[in-house]
């Protein structure tokens, strides 16, 4: 039975996922998870010694998943947004973020086959008409709206530091072979600042959450037409992303979490009534 402090989303959010191993490694370090009921979607791309970068993926999707859900399902007293100025997606985020960043790094530190092991992040949360994203490394959110595709994130790459200092050109960062190095991941050092944003979502919009996998392999013109063409079918668009990567070469584990808006979602009471309902 469904928390009465939860709005239940399903209905106005359709999530599709699809991963593979790609072409070249040998397992698969990437870990992924869509929640439609809470408005939760979340992906992670490991790195590390031999199987750590998975438990590193593991270890942020799962605690994140865990702990959003358990965030949700208690409400807030009123006015809690408007005095601090951070929404409670936002706030929400940040904090998991930084706990699954402790979490991997202490495994790191205590398990010599786990020493050096940490993830890319990109979470996005929907609440009350916005998406709130929280993202480490260079694992990306695309968003489609109209005839608009557009990389919302923005890399932590020491290939997007050369591109914003216009030492290398975008089109040129496609065949660079920095590709892969992050400047920012969770796990690796005992802190680090997830970058977190909220933009407002409208009905039929579609979202891309994805690793370099797919988004080093493909050119963003064919991801476009991709998901412009078998938007109507989400689980199949995601199917042909991945298959699409794999045809390219599939040099890396490619996931891809998509997310269609169906309606809009907002807040369906206020807080007090929220509270008052969970007093019951």
């Amino acid at each position: 039975m469904s928390d009465p402090a939860m709005i239940d989303l399903s209905s106005a959010l359709t999530m599709a996922t699809a991963t593979d191993p790609g072409m070249v490694r040998s397992h698969n370090e990437d870990s992924l998870a869509a929640e439609p009921q809470i408005g939760l979607a979340v992906l992670a791309d490991g790195m590390g010694g031999y199987n750590a970068g998975e438990v590193a993926s593991g270890i942020a999707v799962a605690l994140i998943r865990e702990e959003v859900r358990k965030a949700l399902a208690h409400p807030e007293p009123p006015g809690q947004d408007t005095a601090s100025g951070v929404t409670r997606a936002e706030r929400i985020l940040r904090e998991q973020s930084t706990n699954a960043n402790a979490s991997i790094f202490q495994s790191a530190q205590t398990q010599p086959q786990y020493a050096g092991m940490g993830t890319t992040l990109v979470a996005a949360l929907f609440s009350d008409n916005r998406i709130t994203v929280a993202h480490i490394g260079d694992s990306r959110l695309y968003r489609l709206r109209g005839d608009s595709f557009e990389q919302i994130t923005r890399d932590h790459s020491l290939l997007q530091e050369q591109i914003d200092s216009g030492m290398i050109s975008k089109e040129d960062a496609r065949h660079s072979m920095n590709k892969n190095l992050v400047t920012r991941a969770l796990g690796v050092d005992p802190d680090v600042e997830t970058e977190v944003h909220s933009y407002e979502v409208l009905p039929r919009d579609t979202y891309l959450l994805c690793s370099d996998g797919l988004s080093d392999m493909i050119p963003e013109a064919e991801i476009h037409s991709t998901l412009e063409t078998l938007k109507a079918n989400l689980q199949l668009a995601a199917d042909q992303l991945v298959q699409t990567a794999n045809d390219y070469g599939g040099r890396d584990n490619i996931s891809v979490v998509l997310i269609h808006v169906n309606d809009q979602f907002a807040a369906e009471t206020g807080w007090v009534s929220r509270f008052m309902s969970w007093l019951k």
